[in-house]
């Protein structure tokens, strides 16, 4: 058998398309013509028929127009027609903002579906806050649903700019559209009573609406982050509103404002910020240890921007405690650092502190909210389900240079707002971390009292060796157990929970620089890599992602302290180090959490 080669020839189907193209436009060896519009267009009944489903099928061998030399197309323009057929003879498709509705509407006609492919594109890659609307309307009109989904999206991320210079567009979206942007999580800069608005105003404009659908609407509004006082009034702002299902909604939200301490866990999507998640939010510390600011500030990861809060701390504390819960941030106890005036003279004065501030981002408001059993600073606190624990410490005693080291756990149960007794430690302890795995408690570190569970009276220069001990409370029991101890003792470290580990960062003055990891399945340290520089007194955060974030702090350099502006990040994975940006200003001893924060 004689062997044979298959060659091909890329330039034959280019030439081909010429070919027919030169034929149309000479208008030679045409065999039928459409007509659009009043507008006719010769052409060649088998390049049609073999590039679109919908010629293929009107040719066939059973149809009245297989024969016609003539076809109407009264559905199509002249110029999404002529686009298409440019489209079949060349593979050029001739796009713009302008021509592409009668164009996608000619290509959806006739069923050629690489034509849609390229419409689709050139849409979802040209969406901005200027054609947005427009394009979400022609997608769902088409039902293009990848593309659909795309300019919803960015009409909730352009909410805000919309809102302000297109509102008509707004109020010409599909409803489909409409339901969908008010179901997202993230409308930046926009508040909750601005999308009511739009809402009430779209149903003025398209309705009236049946029940079904304005409830399925106005259903996926947040009632909960509406302020009470607006909230009453909506139920009259329309007829709409007044439907048994809207007023429920209504109702369960002005129960939730009346819910006071149980707030943070009754959270629903009704109550859930529509913002980027979980942020980390600074709390306190200064460019000086000694002076602590009042200013919060926010940290994009993603970004890695910061931005301040217009809100402040209420009181200027140090040594605090902050966490969150519910979206709500907790600050409390802590040293209170106030300024005074004896005899002329300013002063500073310093006083241990009991009180706790719960803040709200979704109306940017402070509450104090019920006080600690005792005053506490130099301890620690975690959320464990519904309640927040804090553990240990110490305070100062009154018009003394003494203080006195605690043992005592108590608990804040956030569905009484009452503060109750937990396990107390088997010794008193300050300067301690704390961190939370499998809903159970870890302490490890800080400076002990004495023996016996007691209250013990110090000396605040009082130089005892700090601890390498770790204890545990899995919080059924009534007592603390003893886990294997940290390689290394450790005074005003950070503990933090990660992939199932927990990670032990440096304390103060340690003279090392390692890092370690608990397996709580084999009770056991591993140290990791170190930093190159040691710090103190800076603030750390665990990531959705896992990763470990540490804020400033404070270094030895030259025999003297120096507050430091570098925003380190360790890759737990990866066991890997790197400074990721810098704080806008040197900041030491502040406090750090996670919480959703309006953009």
């Amino acid at each position: 058998m004689d062997s044979y080669s298959l060659l091909y020839s890329s330039s034959h189907r280019t030439g081909l398309l010429s070919g027919f193209q030169r034929l149309r436009t000479q208008r030679s060896m045409c065999d039928v013509v459409l007509e659009a519009g009043g507008v006719p267009f010769p052409c060649h009944r088998a390049l049609l028929a073999s590039s679109s489903e919908y010629f293929w099928a009107l040719f066939g061998e059973t149809t009245a127009e297989r024969l016609a030399g003539s076809i109407s197309l009264p559905v199509l323009t002249p110029e999404g027609l002529d686009a298409i057929l440019d489209f079949l003879y060349s593979g050029w498709l001739s796009l713009s903002p302008p021509t592409l509705p009668v164009v996608l509407e000619a290509a959806r006609y006739l069923q050629v579906e690489t034509a849609v492919s390229i419409c689709e594109r050139f849409m979802t890659d040209g969406l901005n806050a200027d054609n947005c609307c427009c394009y979400a309307n022609l997608a769902e009109l088409h039902a293009l649903a990848d593309t659909l989904e795309a300019a919803n999206q960015t009409v909730a991320i352009e909410m805000g700019t919309l809102l302000q210079e297109s509102r008509d567009d707004l109020l010409r979206l599909n409803i489909q559209s409409l339901m969908a942007v008010l179901d997202a999580d993230e409308i930046p800069g926009v508040k909750e009573m601005e999308l009511v608005k739009l809402a009430l105003d779209w149903l003025n404009e398209n309705g009236p609406l049946p029940l079904l659908k304005s409830n399925l609407l106005l259903s996926r509004l947040r009632f909960g982050l509406v302020a009470p006082g607006d909230l009453a009034n909506l139920s009259h702002a329309h007829k709409a509103m007044g439907t048994p299902l809207i007023r429920s909604q209504l109702t369960r939200a002005l129960e939730y404002h009346r819910m006071g301490p149980a707030q943070p866990i009754s959270q629903s999507k009704q109550t859930t910020l529509r913002s980027t998640p979980n942020r980390v939010l600074l709390v306190g510390g200064g460019s000086s240890p000694d002076w602590p600011e009042q200013q919060m500030m926010a940290f994009d990861p993603s970004s890695r921007k910061f931005s301040s809060l217009s809100s402040s701390i209420p009181l200027r504390v140090r040594n605090h405690c902050v966490c969150s819960a519910g979206g709500f941030l907790f600050v409390i106890g802590g040293e209170e650092v106030k300024e005074g005036d004896e005899d002329g003279k300013k002063s500073v004065t310093v006083g241990t502190s009991n009180q706790v501030w719960r803040y709200d981002p979704r109306f940017d408001s402070w509450e104090e909210v019920e006080s600690m059993l005792e005053k506490r600073a130099q301890f620690t606190c975690c959320v464990v389900e519904d309640a927040i624990y804090v553990i240990g410490g110490r305070h100062k005693q009154p018009d003394a240079n003494t203080y006195t080291s605690l043992a005592s756990v108590e608990f804040y149960d956030m569905a009484t707002g009452a503060w109750r007794r937990g396990a107390t430690m088997p010794c008193p302890l300050y300067g301690h971390a704390s961190a939370v795995l499998d809903s159970s408690i870890y302490v490890s570190g800080g400076l002990p009292g004495n023996q016996g569970g007691s209250n013990h009276v110090d000396n605040q220069d009082d130089h005892r060796e700090s601890s390498k001990e770790v204890l545990f409370w899995d919080l059924k029991s009534r007592v603390w157990e003893k886990r294997a101890p940290m390689s290394i003792a450790r005074f005003s470290h950070r503990l933090a929970t990660a992939h199932g580990y927990i990670y032990a960062l440096l304390g103060m003055y340690e003279p090392f620089c390692d890092i370690e990891q608990y397996d709580s399945q084999s009770d056991h340290w591993t140290r990791l890599r170190p930093l190159l520089i040691g710090s103190f007194n800076y603030g750390m955060v665990s990531t959705p992602s896992g990763n470990l974030l540490v804020f400033g702090g404070r270094r030895w350099s030259d025999g003297q302290e120096v507050v430091v502006r570098s925003v380190l990040e360790y890759d737990t994975k990866k066991d890997r180090w790197r400074e990721i940006c810098q704080l806008p200003r040197p900041l030491t001893g502040t406090e750090c959490t996670l919480l959703p924060l309006p953009d």
